[in-house]
Order: structure tokens, then sequence, then C-alpha cells
């Protein structure tokens, strides 16, 4: 027998009024790809002011190889001279050991490792399997452990490749479950080329939240057919309230040909709370810290919109067609 009518609508307005949880991934993710030159300073100044917006933890950098990603290779000195504000978390990418001792030294919160669905996007990315990948995390982890710091774990192409195409939701589910087995805190699944639709959000969700409480699942998409938004709002209605973003839409992946920018902070945030969702991220504060970043980045990566996406629904000019290009304009 079902709960009474009083006490599910009870539940159901307290599952909708749980805080979300932006992770702002702009300043790695997002600047990862960049193939403009942004000065240290620039970047610190950018991730003073993302603290300033509200977000609950900056993801301000990785500790990774500088020849693989040369744009993070002051991810050093960003920690040491960012102003850290109390109730952010400040979180990194780490590879491997080496790169946790990097991380450890500068004092962040929190560590992310990385592995993906796809077994011939890991071996491009990081020269390993899947399962291989997976182990190579199980020093790191104990240490981290020891630590006291928490650990995020990535599933990349968790929806689609650009190298092998669909990826079955039960291979994204079998990584999940090896990540939660090695003992990370939560996963952020990937859509790493920007692929999936809200139907295969769905079907993905229906397989894992069995068996994984919805608390410790992120969810991670890019903007690249614009469905970033919409993805939002269905694993939102699924119980997630963990997501990545980036302001202005900035990113995308070096080893995903095509991927485009992550979905952007603004969109997600305007598209929440015009349904009524407590998020508490302040869009105007948002605003100023992607300017941060303006005298730096070319302007054709600061694109639009297709014509049709969600993210033009919530943008304040929309008016029923394509993206206008007002807000742009505005910036």
């Amino acid at each position: 027998m079902g709960l009474p009518k009083k006490f599910t609508k009870i539940k159901r307005e307290s599952e909708r009024l749980q805080m979300i949880k932006i992770v702002e991934v702009g300043p790695r993710d997002g600047l990862q790809n960049e193939t403009a030159t942004v000065p240290t300073d620039a970047k610190v100044a950018f991730v003073n002011a993302l603290s300033a917006t509200g977000v609950s933890e900056i993801e301000v950098s990785a500790f990774v190889s500088p020849g693989r990603v040369p744009q993070l290779a002051d991810s050093e000195e960003v920690f040491r001279d960012i102003s850290r504000k109390a109730g952010v978390m400040y979180s990194a990418l780490v590879p491997n050991e080496q790169g946790l001792d990097r991380a450890i030294s500068a004092g962040v919160d929190k560590v992310s490792v990385f592995t993906a669905a796809s077994e011939t996007f890991n071996r491009k990315n990081i020269n390993a399997s899947v399962e291989e990948s997976i182990r190579r995390f199980l020093p790191l982890m104990g240490r981290a452990k020891s630590m006291g710091l928490l650990v995020r774990g990535y599933v990349s192409t968790a929806f689609w490749c650009a190298f092998e195409g669909k990826i079955a939701p039960e291979a994204a589910r079998n990584v999940i479950d090896r990540l939660f087995d090695i003992g990370v805190d939560e996963v952020s699944i990937s859509d790493t080329t920007g692929k999936a639709s809200p139907e295969e959000v769905a079907k993905l969700l229906e397989l894992i939240l069995p068996g994984i409480p919805s608390g410790q699942i992120a969810m991670h998409f890019h903007d690249t057919y614009g469905r970033g938004v919409a993805n939002v709002l269905m694993s939102h209605s699924y119980g997630i309230r963990i997501f990545d973003a980036s302001v202005g839409g900035l990113g995308g992946c070096p080893f995903a040909p095509g991927a485009t920018g992550n979905v952007s902070t603004e969109s997600v945030v305007r598209a929440l709370e015009a349904g009524e969702i407590s998020v508490g991220v302040d869009l105007e504060k948002l605003s100023n810290a992607r300017r941060v970043l303006d005298a730096f980045l070319k302007n054709e990566r600061r694109t639009l919109p297709d014509g049709g996406s969600q993210a033009c629904m919530t943008c304040r000019y929309y008016s029923g067609d394509a993206c206008c290009g007002r807000q742009a304009a505005s910036r």
C-alpha cells in the first residue's frame, strides 16, 4: 500500500526544495581545451570571483602533465594564490599518485580521478583499459582516504563515444559500480560528447539509482547538441541534486573530437529556478566572474546556442524563436 496522498505530496515538495549543489568546473574543464593563454593572475581572479557566486564547489585545476594539458601547468600557483571562502570546496583532478602529492601540497579539499565507459576513449586518453585505470587508483585511494580527502570519480563517455558510438547503459553502470567498490565518495556521470538525450539520461538513471543513493551521483553535461539543460532537468526529476556546469559554457575535451563546451552555469541556474527549485547562486555574480576571462579568450569560443536549444529558453530575451544574439551582445 502506498503513502497517503497528503504524505506523498509532502515528500515530493521536500524533494523539490532540496538544495542543489553546483560544481563549477570552468577553471579546470572549461580552460583545459582553450588554445589562448590565460595568465595565472587571471585564473586566480576568476576563481575568486566564482567563490562569491554561491556555488558549492569549484574545480580549480588539474595536477596533470603540462605536456598533455599545457593550459593547466600552473595549478600549484593558482591554488597558492586564490582566496578561499568558507563553505566553498576547492577541488582538483589527479591522474596518479604524483598528481595526488602535488594536490596535497597545494591544500586541495577534494580530488577527482577519471576513467571512461568506453575502452577506446580510455586508451586514447590515458593509455589504459578501463579496468587497468581503476586498478591504478587503488594506492591513490588509500592515501587520499588516510588524509581525510573526499574523492570523486569521473566516468567519461557514459552515453556516447566519438570512437565507439553509443555506449550501452550496462557498460556505464559497471564502471560506476567499480568506482564505488574502490571507495569513491561520489561519481560524476559525464556526457563527454554532448550527444545524450533526456531519454538516454533517464534510462541510465533508472538502471543505477535503485542501488546507489542519488546524493552520491553528479551529472556532467556538455551542450554540443543543445540538450544540456534538458538533461539537467531530466536528471533532477530522478532526484539528482549535484550538477557540474561551466560559467559561460566554457569547455570541451581535448581527447574527444567534436565535443564542445559544458552546459553553462547560468543556463542551469535559470532553468532550475524557473521550476521554483532552490539553487542559491547569484546570476549577476556569475556574469561578473565570466567577464574576468573575456580579454583572454578568443571570440570564436564564445559560441551561441544552436537554434532550438533549451539554453535559449532560459534567456531573458527569449521570445520563442532561435537564438537572437542579444544576450551575447550584452556581455
